[in-house]
């Protein structure tokens, strides 16, 4: 097995804050440092990489049956739903200083596993959170760390022009969809973990 194969994955959780406005729906992006190892100076959701503090805490905003779709096909040691959604609303918080309205539901929408052989891996879950009041400077971000650049409210047609990576291409064509009503016949899964590329519904 190569270096880059034995890349070992990591559990990660994402946020797709997304509001009304006056064009349509909106949803909150920003622009990666062109020096970083991973994704160098594309667009993407805030979020990241679970730490040992995501490990204890409030439960989440979580529904019964997206935190019975979270812990499927996971490991025994893999972080349960609660970890995972402190983590999201924590890189949230930490990227774009805004943290969620008390008790705003948090949808899972997509997991990914990021294929063999890239710098990073990580086993990502989405979750799609409504951004009506939400608290902290909504506009300037002036709370926001430099991890991402570019902080802004977007489109869901006009963020397709920016320089995005496939998976989160996909992802926002699954929430345009669902945020215009669409069923959601499971949670979609591409899944990376194993020789051959899978794709699965949870």
């Amino acid at each position: 097995m190569s270096e880059a194969a034995a890349e070992p994955v990591r559990a990660a959780a994402t946020v797709i804050l997304w509001r009304e406005a006056g064009a349509g729906r909106e949803i909150l992006m920003g622009q990666r440092g062109a020096g970083a190892v991973f994704m160098p100076s594309k667009y993407v959701f805030p979020g990241g990489a679970v730490d040992a503090e995501d490990r204890a805490g409030a439960a989440a905003p979580v529904s019964p049956d997206c935190r019975a779709r979270l812990g499927q096909r996971c490991s025994e040691d893999a972080p349960d739903a609660d970890t995972l959604a402190r983590a999201a609303l924590r890189e949230l918080h930490e990227e774009t200083g805004l943290r969620p309205a008390a008790g705003a539901p948090m949808r899972f929408v997509f997991r990914a596993i990021t294929p063999p052989g890239r710098s990073r891996r990580f086993d990502a879950r989405f979750f799609l959170i409504p951004a009506a009041g939400v608290q902290g400077d909504a506009q300037g971000f002036s709370d926001a760390t430099d991890e991402l650049s570019h902080l802004h409210w977007i489109g869901l047609a006009e963020a397709r022009a920016l320089d995005l990576p496939f998976i989160t291409e996909v992802v926002l064509a699954e929430v345009t969809a669902l945020l215009a009503g669409a069923e959601q016949p499971g949670v979609p899964f591409f899944d990376n973990s194993g020789p051959v590329p899978t794709f699965r519904r949870l």
